[in-house]
């Protein structure tokens, strides 16, 4: 069963980390901070961020370019090698990810990350407010880091196409992680068509973490994906609007022990851009 700890660390664990003097074994740390409406989060950046961070922007630099593939595609291997390099990430090398405190972007980012190949990746819990709620350090000053040498091989997360997506539906457990009215089709404030894959449950990432922002315990995860049909043995995916809330779901799925469990990047906004596939 997944440990906590190789997916999430806290701010005090991560300040004891970034004390030592070695740097093999200090972590390499990411700011993803990012709101889906603006505005961007490179300006919270710019006012102050955790020493040593760097900033990337999760639509310029850890997804491709929207289209047929959704809002927030997979990004292309090289740009992607290219950006994860500047910013300093080494193979082998810990990174940690923090965003705005709800844990969706960092949770996106963790993925893509592991989706790359890169098997030492944590999320930190409570985000840039935790840090500060703490009391621990916080600069303006903008870093230079060393270039690194990840190499990114895709393949690290299991992934769905819109078939695969489908016939989860139907033979699996597939995770509509929006809210209920979206999954109900009753609104739809983004996608110009409202409903859901046929055959999905819902269950919104907002149930899967505390009033902090901060994930709940293992056993109350997987007591809640159990509600909806998550045993073992049984298959499960997750999709959302665009792949990036549901990657979310994907991280409280392998703090619940299932470490199989497979993202729709595409997710509804690459759903309905096919007319003959159903809605629900």
């Amino acid at each position: 069963m997944a440990v906590r700890e190789d997916f999430i660390v806290h701010p005090s664990e991560l300040a004891s980390e970034l004390s030592k003097l070695s740097t093999l074994e200090t972590p390499t740390l990411l700011d993803v901070r990012w709101r889906l409406a603006g505005p961007p989060g490179r300006d919270d950046y710019t006012a102050g961020h955790l020493p040593g961070a760097v900033f990337l922007d999760l639509d310029a630099d850890l997804c491709g370019p929207p289209g047929k593939g959704g809002r927030h595609p997979l990004p292309d291997p090289d740009d992607l090698q290219r950006v994860l390099r500047a910013a300093g990430v080494r193979a082998g090398h810990p990174v940690v990810v923090y965003d705005l405190g709800d844990g969706v972007p960092a949770a996106r980012a963790w993925w893509t990350l592991r989706w790359a190949g890169h098997e030492s990746v944590r999320v930190l819990d409570g985000g840039f407010p935790a840090w500060v709620a703490a009391g621990l350090p916080v600069t303006a000053e903008l870093p230079e880091p060393e270039p690194g040498d990840f190499t990114v091989r895709p393949g690290g997360m299991p992934v769905l196409d819109a078939a695969q997506a489908g016939r989860l539906a139907s033979e699996g457990v597939l995770v509509d992680v929006r809210a209920a009215p979206r999954y109900r089709g009753e609104v739809e404030p983004i996608d110009p068509v409202a409903g859901h894959i046929p055959g999905a449950v819902n269950l919104p990432t907002t149930d899967h973490v505390e009033a902090d922002g901060r994930l709940r315990d293992a056993d109350a995860l997987r007591s809640r994906f159990a509600e909806v049909g998550v045993d073992d043995g049984v298959r499960v995916g997750a999709y959302c609007g665009s792949g990036v809330t549901a990657a979310h779901t994907v991280l409280a799925l392998n703090l619940a022990g299932r470490t199989d469990a497979a993202l729709y990047v595409g997710s509804w906004s690459e759903w309905i851009t096919d007319p003959d596939r159903p809605v629900a």
